[in-house]
């Protein structure tokens, strides 16, 4: 490994990066802190520092970006999705693209659960009413038992098969079905439109791309029960937001639990905040003192082994 060159890191909402220094200057590189939100603000950075490789968490890395930025060899991605990276130009251009995509797979499956539970036990409305002075069960609203229910898994990966696990111990009848192709999950499966219609909730667990963006529509949304729930901690950018809030307003849908929206952060006048039958957080969903240090961990050394194995 050269000791000359920048590792850039873009952007990022950690509370520290020592993490991310310490194996990079061990590896005789600097690294730089920004705070791009824009592929502008990355070029000028990244062009400024004449950055060798990249760390990312939400900023944009276009075709143009990747382009402007001739030093650039690696591209690495703060945890596991990479719908916000030109992988077609980074490809053209010989430039390593790596992720984190197995260290949260425990803490979203979690999460994921804990959501379904906030909903279909009713535990968010009986807080606010205890909170309130109200001490009646009947908060709740309609509560049934997990063994009478029906989890639809979308997207049988790690995080979607940790979960159907977790459910299985829990009661639940679990079915999934994956955007691309069988998997050795476990899980049986079924075609989309059987486990929506099907389902008393779905949790989805796939990755975003040009053909998983809007999966979560307003035809797909129309085959569900009017009782049924939808979770999302992958991608906000699955579900139509709008067709969403329109099911939820006519009662077409029971509720929604959400970690990932198309807009973050969350807008204050968004039609999802405030309604009963829902639940926000965000984009927490990855997130454990455990995790957080491993991804770090885990992102710096890949960007490092992509930069030595491109003669680096």
């Amino acid at each position: 490994m050269s000791a000359a060159g920048t590792i850039l890191i873009t952007d990022c909402d950690h509370p520290t990066t020592d993490v991310e220094r310490a194996i990079v200057e061990a590896a005789g590189l600097r690294l730089q802190v920004a705070q791009c939100r824009t592929a502008a603000e990355v070029v000028a950075v990244g062009t400024a520092s004449a950055a060798v490789g990249l760390i990312v968490q939400y900023a944009p890395i276009t075709g143009d970006v990747l382009r402007e930025l001739p030093a650039c060899r690696v591209v690495g991605r703060y945890g596991v999705g990479l719908d916000t990276i030109d992988l077609v130009t980074a490809a053209e251009l010989g430039i390593a693209v790596v992720n984190v995509p197995d260290y949260c797979t425990d803490e979203v499956a979690d999460h994921a659960l804990g959501l379904i539970l906030a909903l279909t036990r009713g535990i968010v409305p009986l807080d606010r009413g205890v909170q309130a002075g109200t001490w009646d069960f009947r908060l709740a609203g309609r509560v049934r038992r997990a063994s009478s229910q029906r989890l639809g898994v979308i997207g049988l990966g790690r995080i979607g098969s940790a979960l159907a696990r977790r459910a299985l111990a829990l009661g639940y009848d679990v079915v999934g079905t994956d955007p691309r192709g069988p998997r050795d999950s476990g899980v049986p499966t079924v075609p989309l439109e059987e486990l929506l219609a099907s389902s008393d909730v779905v949790s989805i667990h796939a990755p975003l791309d040009s053909t998983t963006r809007h999966l979560i529509d307003a035809r797909t949304l129309a085959l569900m029960r009017p009782t049924a729930i939808v979770v999302n901690t992958s991608r906000g950018g699955l579900v139509d937001h709008d067709a969403l809030v329109d099911a939820l307003r006519a009662g077409t849908l029971a509720g929604a639990a959400l970690d990932v929206l198309e807009r973050e952060p969350i807008p204050g006048d968004d039609p999802l905040i405030g309604m009963p039958n829902v639940v926000l957080s965000p984009h927490a969903a990855f997130y454990s003192e455990e995790s957080l240090v491993e991804m770090k961990q885990k992102v710096s050394r890949r960007v490092l082994d992509a930069l030595a194995g491109a003669g680096g």
